[in-house]
């Protein structure tokens, strides 16, 4: 999904010739001043084409500066290259962003500082509001209950916001270096024993690291189990943070996911 919002909000409507070819047409928009126009940007890679017709029309009709908001940034998680077999799929989507030639970029809690650095102009926003509303509304005690970053990159990126709270621990992963897969977790930092806990992480899958460390918790005599994801994907629905009694609830943002949420989930307009 694409809109665009100056002092209100415009969608573009868009359709398919048999070719697969584009039609589209976006409304007027009453331009009163030099205010930047924005554009919201779903995550969709169908939507990339239009993305670059969209602007480009934009740019021909208006002479405003163009800002895009695009809360999850596609291929983050493809931020370095091992060998030159291996596409460096990230670098060139913000090739073809910079491209555009906006006046500003945001993006919301980015995968990690590579991404912001291969952006131009670009604004990485915190999670932290979504979070604090993710410990209001799970009931978390800051003093009494615990919270548990499930590995390295969310302990550097998250553990600043958590300076109020007493508990507070982290996991390391084992894997299986030959397939890549998780056998499971080692908890470090203070006892989760007796203590509600919040898991916070920036992106789901399956949710794989997180279910092993909800597992490790729980066998060191938690109590329920939260979990904060700034990005979701659906593909959770197909693994195991969803099934049984493990997870209590878990809370994310829209920047992935915009189906119809599990009963266990609460999900954040972050547009």
């Amino acid at each position: 999904m694409i809109c665009i919002k100056y002092k209100e909000t415009y969608f573009p409507k868009s359709q398919r010739f048999p070719d697969g070819a584009w039609k589209i047409d976006i409304p007027e928009i009453h331009v009163t001043d030099n205010s930047p126009i924005e554009i919201e940007y779903m995550n969709s890679f169908d939507d990339l084409t239009l993305l670059i017709y969209i602007t480009e029309n934009l740019k021909e009709h208006y002479s405003n500066p163009i800002n895009l908001y695009i809360p999850y940034l596609h291929n983050a998680r493809m931020d370095r290259v091992y060998d030159k077999s291996e596409v460096f799929t990230l670098k060139y989507f913000c090739k073809i962003i910079n491209f555009l030639g906006f006046n500003k970029v945001t993006v919301l809690d980015a995968h990690s500082p590579v991404s912001p650095a291969l952006l131009d102009c670009c604004e990485n926003l915190s999670p932290e509001k979504y979070i604090n509303s993710a410990v209001e509304l799970s009931g978390i005690d800051r003093k009494n209950d615990y919270v548990f970053f499930p590995d390295e990159g969310s302990c550097k990126r998250y553990s600043s916001m958590f300076k109020d709270f007493r508990h507070i621990g982290f996991g390391i992963k084992k894997r299986n270096w030959i397939d890549g897969k998780i056998l499971g977790l080692d908890v470090f930092g203070e006892s989760p024993e007796n203590r509600n806990v919040l898991i916070i992480d920036d992106i789901c899958s399956l949710g794989g690291t997180v279910y092993y460390s909800a597992k490790k918790l729980r066998e060191l005599g938690c109590g329920d189990i939260y979990v904060y994801f700034t990005h979701c994907e659906e593909s959770i629905k197909r693994g195991e943070l969803l099934k049984g009694d493990l997870i209590k609830h878990i809370y994310t943002t829209n920047s992935l996911f915009d189906t119809e949420p599990d009963s266990k989930m609460t999900v954040f307009d972050c547009f």
